[in-house]
């Protein structure tokens, strides 16, 4: 939910709504000793002037407590008006740290947005919150880097520059180097040397998640420069990388699975990388994954080729099963000789080729129309759900 400075009556509204919604979703009566708990914790004034769950005005009641069941009104949040028109970063951290105490993630949501609006375009303050980001634990630590990941100065040289040498700073807990790598992902293009730096952090054996978060940002970035550009070969070459060197099974299927959210069109100048991974990868899923990869390709006589020779040398089923089907991705209705040469090495794929067949002879030619019509006969799609 997004809160903005104008409108006060509808905030007021909105909450009222959600507190009777969470009443009856909950069934929590106003007098448990949690809720009187909080609200007192929460009588307690900071510096930032902000007090988070007291009603305007409100002062202890000596009157004993009703016998009966009523519904809570919601805080009205004291002091956020002059917050909002005063409103610096060290104002804004000490609300949120608020906020975050008082498990408040409505109010912690907006003030992230107006940290996100303060620091704006002003590369100094941008600085500032990824100097706090070096120290912070979550949740504030997401808070911090969300809100200048959504802020224009992360384009700022300087801004990226010092989010990248935080994510390779080996002194500092994985969590935060993930979480300034993940605020990097909004970039519009990256260097050369970025995309060097990114590589050997998704390579770094010690770096665990944050290996999978470099590659995760590598891809996203590339899927933004190639939806303004057309760019994406510098990109696809390091992931590709990745994917052929990577000790770690999830950063290897991630960084094959990436071009899959812009679908650039792969070159015979990856199919040596993709041959060797699709026939040597230790784990199935890897495997399946570079059939996929190339199967999106300008080249499909090529792919096919690669295909048929990687198909005699595989003996799972499954993967035989995304060789078979993405096959007839790269290549459409040219691909069903070479189904057919398959189905006679491998008989429990009679059946698909048939079909295949008799899609194309019915006059349909769109992939994703041919896969509806096809029918599942290898139990190899339970966790996938679709043909990606």
């Amino acid at each position: 939910m997004t809160f903005r400075k104008p409108g006060w009556a509808l905030v007021g509204a909105v909450l009222v709504a959600s507190a009777v919604a969470l009443l009856l979703f909950r069934g929590t009566p106003p007098s448990s000793p949690d809720s009187t708990d909080t609200v007192s914790a929460a009588r307690q004034p900071t510096s930032s002037g902000v007090l988070v769950g007291t009603p305007s005005g409100a002062s202890p009641s000596t009157e004993p407590t009703p016998a009966i069941e009523q519904l809570p009104m919601p805080g009205c949040w004291d002091g956020l008006r002059q917050l909002d028109k005063t409103a610096t970063l060290d104002s804004l951290r000490e609300a949120l740290a608020v906020a975050v105490g008082n498990r408040d993630n409505l109010l912690a949501a907006y003030l992230q947005e107006r940290l996100t609006e303060l620091v704006g375009q002003d590369a100094g303050r941008a600085l500032q919150v990824v100097e706090w980001a070096k120290q912070a634990s979550p949740p504030q630590l997401g808070l911090y880097l969300d809100a200048l990941k959504a802020a224009p100065a992360v384009h700022d040289a300087k801004v990226s520059e010092a989010l990248l040498k935080l994510g390779e700073d080996k002194s500092l807990p994985l969590q935060n180097r993930s979480a300034a790598l993940d605020a990097l992902e909004t970039q519009r293009r990256l260097s050369p040397g970025d995309l060097a730096r990114l590589k050997a952090v998704a390579l770094d054996e010690t770096a665990d998640s944050t290996a999978w978060v470099a590659t995760r940002t590598l891809g996203r970035v590339m899927k933004e420069d190639f939806e303004r550009t057309g760019t994406h070969a510098p990109y696809w070459k390091e992931l590709l990388s990745i994917a052929g060197q990577s000790d770690d099974m999830a950063v290897r299927l991630l960084a094959l699975e990436m071009p899959s959210y812009s679908n650039p069109l792969i070159g015979s100048e990856s199919f040596d990388e993709l041959k060797r991974i699709l026939t040597t990868d230790r784990e199935r899923d890897v495997r399946e994954m570079a059939a996929f990869r190339l199967g999106v390709t300008r080249e499909p006589e090529e792919a096919l080729k690669i295909y048929e020779a990687a198909f005699e040398k595989e003996h799972d089923v499954c993967v035989r099963w995304a060789i078979f089907r993405f096959a007839v991705r790269a290549a459409g209705e040219q691909a069903l000789p070479l189904l057919a040469r398959l189905a006679a090495k491998d008989p429990r794929f009679q059946r698909d080729y048939a079909e295949f067949k008799q899609l194309y002879a019915s006059g349909t030619v769109d992939f994703a129309r041919i896969w509806l019509g096809k029918g599942e006969h290898h139990a190899c799609l339970v966790e996938e759900g679709a043909p990606h």
